[in-house]
């Protein structure tokens, strides 16, 4: 399986577990969540970017995988990422660099499921 299948079928399964909690301040943050990355001010593509720069700097993996997925829907290009990252690297430091390394390949294989 692979990994952005494995992360994708994860993200909803458990995402489903707690709504269906009804927790009204877990629905409320999730909601708010999801009305940040609409258009606004900044355009979807450049919130995702700029989410993308923020989990990379707080080293979220789970975090990074979304926002690439979602940036590579909106028709992000490679070039597009890498300066993300390149940013990401400059504000978070070398820490940065093993997240960065997960992102790249993360990236190889969105580009590669478009190929097939």
């Amino acid at each position: 399986m692979s990994q952005i299948k494995e992360f994708n079928d994860y993200r909803e399964k458990m995402n489903k577990v707690i709504l269906e909690e009804e927790n009204k301040v877990l629905k409320r943050f999730f909601s708010l969540d999801n009305q940040t990355y609409t258009d606004g001010a900044l355009d979807v593509k450049t919130k995702e970017l700029l989410g993308l720069v923020a989990s990379m700097v707080l080293r979220c993996d789970d975090c990074i995988k979304y926002h690439l997925g979602t940036a590579h829907k909106l028709g992000t290009s490679k070039k597009e990422v890498y300066e993300v990252f390149s940013i990401a690297n400059i504000v978070g430091g070398s820490i940065c660099i093993p997240h960065t390394r997960r992102a790249a390949e993360y990236w190889e294989e969105l580009e590669q499921e478009d190929a097939i």
